[in-house]
């Protein structure tokens, strides 16, 4: 691509902020460096990684990839046999890390179909969970190394520490001494050259036979190695000197097994590099609520309410223009600051982003084609220095654009033939648009020209445009008007800011009567135009409100459906219920006829078959009042309301149903009631009224709020009490928990260790922990506890 047009479009504005996204110094230099390209299937390729970035940040948030560091440097010393510091081991940890979390979130994106390439990615990343391990295990801070790193430093730390033990004792034994107290300067132990030592006064050296290591700035304190603790201070030398020699034996360990495993954390650290920019370009198309532009198989552009990206969301008018299809050149009028040159750079930095694989800033529907090159001539850069005019300046650089430009190329003119007579640059315009148009190259120009009006209408393949500009208020729209030439508004503007109509009237005879015939064709096509973009507008406010009453229908129709439905299954449900009732009692009637049969006595048989014959009346009696009758409510008993008023609630015991009273009863007692969506008659015989319930929460009088679904991964209690913390730390965890997050971070500080102590009270009983603990390097360490969620 051209580099000027580069600038001159602004494009690397937009590669900077792109580029901000990144989460590591290499992702960002490799933001940088991204420029346009024009491979079909290169831009296919740029376009999905973006498309399926987008998808996955939409779900887990910016989180899905940590910041890592570049640890190129550590895996070359650790190539050529140099021994990588804790802090250098734990780089390489941290992005070892890194690798197995993107790899852990990336198992739960799979089963998505639109995700293929960064999967496939991610799939290529070597874990090194074993190397992962050891480094964890053995690396504590970026200069100390655990004591369990090797049995052998373990028990070397041991005899250090029992060493120090004893120095200290004997040393104490001094302090604790009234004689030797009056000879020491202070009653402390302290370190010189990493030796114990006690600072005595100058007078009293000799009164502590030892060794001197150091003297005060003043000369008044000498720092003194008592003799009987000499040889305990070698031993602790000898024993730190066995320190240092393992920890170095372990460094070169760890370094050994980085080495054999470079090459693949080197190919795993170029993946994460470049996923790191894939998921920059997929952030930033989430800030500017970008779509994937579709390809077009030709050299074209069609955008759909287009916002220029560097504009302020709030403030920006979008665009909608389209470009190569029905025609090849598209002439742009207007007053200016109307949006004629914002119109222009838009066009241009849309197939500059979508041919980098960046999102474009637009509706769905927008469509780009491939150009090979954009040339574009905008703004004034006329140089002092070269003795060049606007118009010189703007010549030079057009020359050198209709040397470069060819048939697969968009070439931008802004205000072309501009700066020399209006003749003379009018028709220069025409020339070169003709030039153009012949050769089939797709061009936009804007201009103040109306020769180019004519020109536009006049020729097959040319398309005029405008940005409409409000006569009422002399301010623009910034609506790009495709198909209608702009029409002169200096008449008009000049009238309401309070030029005579005298002065007007005597401007408008100096028009050629062509001049005069084509602005008032302008003006009626005007006018026509905005009669119908407003009863365009008003059609479709009519539609919408249609669109969302037959919605609102829909929706009711389906609520009674299902109220319907409800009401039926209960009704069989009652049926069944009094059928199997029935069927039971007849069963056992027929069984006690059974066994009457039996009976010798006939007159006691008749007797007991007559009674059986009367209950089974009862029983079919009753159920058939069951059947026609309501179970029983808690209203059953209350007396029908004598002097119902509008707005009341009532039951209705016919149907077992709730609703509010909305018109007096009639004559025969017949009261209109609303149930549900339904308004139904009933009897005021058959209506109860209800007693509006109230509940009063209960507790402690805590507020309760609505859990969020989008919960940080650290929740910072500094400065808190632990009755505080411990409350805010449960409503955080049961948040964390519905958010379905698996591990979080609660920074309670170090301090006293009261607040951390609380803490994991807390988080022992919690029913949301799995497990807990305190942080490690880089993590923050005791100010920090990380929870696991179950």
């Amino acid at each position: 691509m051209d580099e000027r047009t580069l600038r001159v479009l602004e494009y690397n504005k937009i590669i900077d902020r792109m580029a901000g996204f990144a989460q590591s110094d290499s992702g960002r230099e490799r933001a940088l460096q991204l420029k346009p390209v024009s491979d079909r299937d290169q831009i296919i390729r740029l376009q999905k990684e973006t498309s399926e970035a987008e998808s996955i940040l939409a779900v887990e948030g910016s989180g899905f990839l940590a910041p890592f560091p570049n640890i190129r440097h550590q895996l070359r010393k650790a190539e050529i046999g140099s021994v990588l510091s804790p802090g250098e081991l734990l780089q390489v940890a941290r992005v070892l890390s890194l690798i197995s979390s993107v790899k852990a979130g990336m198992s739960e994106h799979k089963a998505k179909a639109e995700l293929e390439l960064i999967p496939s990615m991610i799939e290529s990343l070597q874990t090194q969970r074993i190397l992962l391990d050891d480094i964890r295990r053995c690396i504590e801070t970026e200069n100390t190394l655990y004591d369990n790193a090797s049995p052998e430093l373990a028990q070397i730390r041991r005899l250090i520490r029992r060493a120090n033990d004893k120095v200290r004792e004997r040393l104490n034994g001094f302090l604790h001494s009234p004689q030797m107290l009056k000879y020491l300067q202070e009653p402390i132990i302290t370190m010189r050259n990493g030796r114990y030592v006690l600072p005595v006064k100058q007078e009293h050296r000799s009164q502590l036979p030892g060794i001197v290591h150091d003297q005060s700035s003043s000369g008044a304190t000498l720092f003194v190695e008592p003799m009987s603790v000499v040889e305990a201070n070698n031993e602790i030398r000898q024993l730190m000197a066995r320190e240092e020699d393992e920890i170095e034996r372990i460094l070169a360990d760890l370094t050994a097994h980085v080495e054999e495993a470079a090459g693949e954390i080197l190919s795993s650290l170029e993946i994460l590099i470049e996923l790191d920019f894939i998921f920059a370009r997929g952030a930033y198309s989430l800030s500017i609520s970008g779509v994937q532009p579709r390809l077009a198989d030709n050299p074209s552009l069609r955008i759909v309410r287009g916002r220029h990206p560097l504009i302020d969301p709030q403030q920006v008018v979008p665009v909608s223009l389209e470009l190569g299809r029905s025609f090849t050149a598209l002439i742009i009028t207007g007053p200016n600051t109307g949006g004629k040159t914002v119109t222009l750079k838009t066009a241009g930095l849309f197939v500059l982003m979508a041919q980098s694989g960046l999102h474009l800033p637009a509706d769905f529907g927008t469509e780009m084609g491939i150009f090979t090159n954009v040339f574009a001539d905008i703004g004034d850069e006329q140089s002092i220095e070269q003795s060049l005019s606007t118009f010189s300046s703007h010549m030079t650089n057009i020359v050198q654009i209709l040397k470069q430009a060819d048939t697969e190329d968009l070439v931008l003119f802004d205000e072309l033939g501009a700066g020399t007579d209006p003749t003379e640059g009018a028709a220069l315009a025409m020339s070169i648009l003709d030039h153009l148009h012949f050769r089939g190259i797709r061009t936009m120009a804007t201009t103040h020209y109306s020769e180019l009006k004519m020109y536009a209408i006049t020729r097959e393949g040319v398309e005029n445009a405008s940005v409409e500009f409000d006569v009422e208020t002399l301010r623009p729209t910034y609506r790009l008007l495709i198909g209608v030439p702009g029409k002169s508004n200096a008449f008009e503007i000049s009238k309401r800011l309070g030029l005579s109509d005298e002065l007007i009237e005597g401007a408008a005879r100096y028009l050629s009567q062509e001049d005069v015939r084509f602005e008032d064709i302008m003006g009626s096509i005007e006018r026509n135009r905005t009669a119908a973009e407003q009863e365009r507008q008003q059609t479709r406010a009519l539609l919408a409100e249609a669109q969302e009453l037959r919605g609102r229908h829909e929706s009711q129709l389906a609520e009674l459906n299902e109220q319907k439905a409800n009401l039926i299954a209960k009704a069989r449900e009652e049926a069944r219920q009094v059928l199997r009732s029935a069927r039971a009692e007849a069963d056992h009637i027929i069984r006690e006829l059974q066994l009457l049969a039996r009976e010798e006595d006939e007159k006691k048989r008749n007797r007991a078959i007559e009674e059986s014959r009367k209950r089974l009346r009862d029983t079919l009696g009753r159920m058939e009042d069951e059947i026609h009758r309501k179970k029983p409510s808690r209203y059953s008993s209350a007396k029908s309301p004598k002097n119902l008023q509008l707005g009341q609630t009532v039951y209705i015991t016919t149907l077992d149903q709730k609703g509010q009273v909305l018109d007096a009863p009639d004559q025969d007692g017949n009261v209109l009631i609303q149930v549900g969506i339904m308004k139904v008659n009933a009897n005021i015989s058959d209506l109860r009224l209800v007693k509006e319930e109230t509940r009063k929460e209960a507790g402690t009088g805590r507020k309760v709020r609505p859990r969020s679904v989008s919960v940080s991964p650290e929740l910072d209690l500094r400065g808190r009490n632990a009755e505080e913390a411990m409350v805010e730390a449960d409503l955080y965890l049961d948040n964390a928990f519905l958010a379905g997050l698996k591990e979080v971070t609660i920074i309670h500080g170090k301090g006293t260790g009261i607040l951390r102590s609380s803490i994991h009270q807390l988080l022992k009983n919690h029913p949301h922990v799995e497990s807990f603990r305190l942080g490690k390097y880089g993590e923050g360490e005791t100010g920090v506890t990380v929870v696991e969620i179950k």
